[in-house]
């Protein structure tokens, strides 16, 4: 297959078909649902796409309904999916969630176990598209899905290491996932090594190293190779080093209604990767991120709030 036109980024992993009650409470009673699509890497292909940016989201769907659904809201985003697989022996995986407007997390039930998705491989590995981009955008989620799925994501870092182009990392823990915590710390740490930016949560980052302060965590992966750590603090913004050794404390944007925190790294990692591929200094990259997770929060779905070029303002 060839594929001449660019790329700014290109993504790999799972999109579910989600069902989100109508109403607050307990999922046995809810009686009416929306659909939506989810996925954290195409929470941020889809964000991505919103600010101009060319995308590419690499993955493979079930030759049904839900499969359908998630190549629509692909085309209706821009999202280039030339490299999504329709399988057909094996389904499209779909979550129900529950409706909060207390800012508290929902309660979220998976059915993916053995979807068309974790049925991805290095197989999915083509040369000229992947080539194609400036940028690799890896999250933990696509790494959890199978054996095959993480073999994807280590051989498309070092592939794209190896052409000289960037790569960011999202270690977005699913320990439910994983055979053990030890396998996805072993498994996580060694494919952030690959990474120029490495984007972990403070909790995260506690699981992943060990360690609990932001420095910490942010020198166990520089010592690795990584060009800068950003240290997602919640309500405290954002905390980052760099390989050069620059380190600060970005603030964050206050909201005065949290709706659904999910969704808000995703937010993040969609301003931090646009803004360094505009060449934006990483304090203003920190400050975009904080931005777009700061209107993540505020919608019930988990891409509703990532904004327009327009919307986005002065970030």
């Amino acid at each position: 297959m060839t594929h001449t036109s660019q790329l700014d980024v290109v993504t790999i992993g799972e999109a579910m078909a989600m069902f989100i009650a109508g109403q607050t409470g307990d999922l046995a009673a809810a009686d009416q649902f929306t659909k939506r699509i989810a996925g954290a890497e195409l929470n941020v292909a889809i964000g991505l796409a919103r600010l101009g940016l060319q995308v590419g989201w690499v993955s493979r769907v079930g030759d049904d309904s839900f499969g359908r659904f998630t190549l629509q809201q692909l085309a209706k985003e821009h999202v280039d999916h030339r490299c999504v697989t329709i399988d057909n022996r094996y389904r499209t995986g779909f979550q129900l969630k529950a409706r909060v407007d207390d800012g508290s997390d929902p309660e979220v039930e998976y059915f993916r176990k053995g979807s068309a998705a974790s049925h991805l491989s290095p197989d999915d590995f083509d040369e000229s598209y992947f080539g194609s981009a400036r940028h690799l955008h890896l999250s933990g989620v696509a790494a959890a899905l199978s054996d095959s799925s993480l073999a994807l994501a280590k051989h498309a870092a070092k592939e794209m290491r190896a052409r000289g182009k960037t790569i960011s990392f999202d270690p977005n823990l699913r320990p439910v996932l994983w055979r053990s915590e030890e396998e996805m710390r072993k498994q996580l740490n060694l494919l952030a090594e690959y990474a120029d930016w490495v984007l972990p949560g403070e909790k995260e980052g506690l699981i992943l190293t060990g360690y609990r302060q932001p420095e910490a965590i942010a020198d166990f992966y520089l010592d690795k190779g990584v060009r800068a750590v950003v240290i997602k603090t919640g309500s405290d913004g954002a905390w980052y080093k760099t390989a050069a050794g620059e380190q600060g404390q970005i603030a964050p944007i206050h909201v005065e209604n949290v709706v659904d925190t999910v969704g808000a790294g995703d937010g993040f990692a969609v301003g931090l990767i646009s803004a360094l591929l505009e060449g934006k200094s990483l304090p203003q990259a920190i400050l975009r991120g904080n931005k777009i997770g700061s209107l993540a929060i505020q919608v019930a779905g988990d891409s509703e709030g990532l904004p327009t070029r327009a919307a986005l303002g002065d970030y």
